[in-house]
């Protein structure tokens, strides 16, 4: 699968552009503020249909402007495949394939493989636990729809169990049969996303590891730690144990939208105790291992955007990084950089074909 054309038309800070690309490697270089990264998120938009930096939909229009619209034209197992997003203020987004508008935009998700490696994805090592359960989310969702539906429909049941708990405070009132209708779907719909959140990490977990090792040159040990209520306690205990708490906070406060995934090296959270560069590889393995997985459960070769990465990287870890990405196991790729002459004399490594646009 590979990205042939990208249109694109008052997207963030850009106008109207359309770039024709390589199939393998695909260069943005330009100072900073010019839009580099504006146009790899344009081409994450179209197989998530939403941004990766910004998720209020309406701010991703440009200023001063009433719409965007973003098209891109892909080669999928051989088949053209044509996918346009669009918003105008005050309207719904549109999100089509073929012409044809999805009536979910869930069903779009893993369609078009793609993974993206950002200075951003720094906020899953230092932001709250809602950060690293999207990223697990998202990979699994990737290759699997029906985790994706059941998430969806367990988040909605959450906010008909906070909407009812706080209807509690707010009447000084309580119906356990009314709370127990909504407790015996989260139940449900929670045991599914838990397994499969476990699943996911034994078969993830080692690929991680391996990704790692190679790009640290096995000097360190590194571990995801699956942290969740529902390890220690069944469901139904859980909801039964924290329902005088839930009733004070008008909050539902135990479940699965309360996991973590606790980032190690040599036993320690990286958080606390890893230096910038192993958490940078740290980050790196992390989506590389998305890669590979979601490579593995789809039989595509997801599209891999780098966004800045040679500018905060050392010498070394770039020429990892490249070794990596110098064969077949990748298929297209997107790099953004300030500096052309240093994006050249490294993808010149690769042996791929290529092309520069300097924006």
């Amino acid at each position: 699968m590979y990205l042939q054309k990208l249109s694109l038309m008052n997207f963030k800070n850009l106008t109207q552009h359309v770039f024709e690309f390589k199939d393998k490697i695909n260069c943005f270089v330009g100072n900073n503020g010019v839009g580099k990264t504006n146009v790899l998120d344009a081409i994450y938009y179209l197989s998530f249909s939403k941004s990766y930096f910004n998720s209020v939909a309406i701010q991703n229009i440009r200023h001063g402007e009433e719409f965007f619209m973003l098209e891109g034209s892909y080669v999928l197992e051989g088949r053209d495949e044509i996918i346009l997003c669009s918003l105008k203020k005050g309207q719904k987004k549109i999100v089509k394939r073929n012409g044809k508008s999805y009536d979910k935009f869930s069903e779009h998700i893993g369609k078009f493989p793609l993974v993206i490696i950002s200075p951003a994805d720094r906020d899953l090592i230092v932001e709250g636990s809602e950060t690293r359960r999207k990223f697990m989310d998202s990979v699994i969702s990737q290759q699997n729809q029906l985790y994706l539906k059941t998430l969806i429909a367990y988040n909605k049941i959450l906010v008909q169990r906070n909407a009812l708990l706080k209807y509690f405070a707010a009447n000084r009132t309580f119906d356990a049969v009314n709370l127990e209708v909504y407790n015996q779907q989260l139940i449900w719909y929670g045991g599914i996303i838990h397994r499969e959140r476990k699943d996911f990490l034994e078969v993830f977990t080692p690929i991680f590891e391996e990704r790692y090792k190679t790009i640290s040159e096995g000097k360190e040990e590194v571990n995801l730690v699956y942290k969740s209520q529902l390890l220690d306690v069944g469901f139904p205990q859980l909801l039964n144990e924290s329902l005088a708490k839930d009733k004070v906070l008008q909050y539902t406060s135990a479940g699965v939208h309360k996991d973590d995934l606790v980032f190690e090296i040599g036993g320690y959270p990286i958080k606390k105790l890893g230096s910038q560069g192993q958490q940078k590889s740290y980050l790196i393995a992390l989506k590389l291992a998305q890669f590979d997985f979601i490579k593995k459960q789809s039989n595509v070769l997801p599209i891999l955007l780098l966004d800045d990465v040679f500018d905060k990287l050392d010498e070394n870890r770039v020429s990892q990084l490249i070794s990596l990405v110098n064969n077949d196991q990748f298929g297209q790729l997107f790099i953004t950089d300030t500096n052309a002459k240093r994006t050249e004399e490294v993808i010149k490594r690769i042996n791929k074909s290529y092309k520069i646009f300097e924006l």
